[in-house]
């Protein structure tokens, strides 16, 4: 039987993905094929043109999908993932909200939706997994 690890033992584990814990994404929640990340919005996330970059709402994304895939299982790796922007964020802070769909012994596939605080649909991403055959 796997131990239920804390959120803040998986914020810790989680601290080592520098690239989006440096770019602002937090750990709100994480369960079992759950979580929820968030990242303040500042002038790091903006492109030229002054909105938010499109990288910087694929990696909280990502991020979030790494958290409800990996917090308490054998490893996960994205084998492709494919993200819809369908609007520009209108308040200051992004929502990425990962659940597992299919969990199979080699592959598996979720969903993530992200939004900002005033509900507005930033995207949704698709990701299909491998799940790697040794424990965390």
């Amino acid at each position: 039987m796997k131990k239920t690890k804390s959120l803040d033992d998986i914020r810790r584990f989680f601290q080592n993905d520098r690239f989006a814990t440096e770019n602002g994404a937090v750990i709100d929640t994480a369960e079992d094929g759950l979580a929820r990340c968030s990242m303040n919005l500042d002038a790091r996330h903006q492109n030229a043109a002054g909105a938010v970059m499109g990288g910087a709402i694929f990696t909280l994304a990502d991020f979030a999908f790494a958290v409800a895939a990996n917090w308490n299982d054998m490893p996960h790796v994205s084998r492709t993932s494919q993200i819809t922007f369908l609007g520009t964020p209108k308040g200051t802070r992004l929502t990425a909200t990962a659940r597992r769909v299919k969990e199979g012994r080699q592959t598996c596939y979720y969903l993530v939706e992200i939004t900002d605080e005033l509900d507005t649909q930033i995207a949704h991403m698709a990701i299909d997994g491998f799940v790697k055959q040794s424990p965390i």
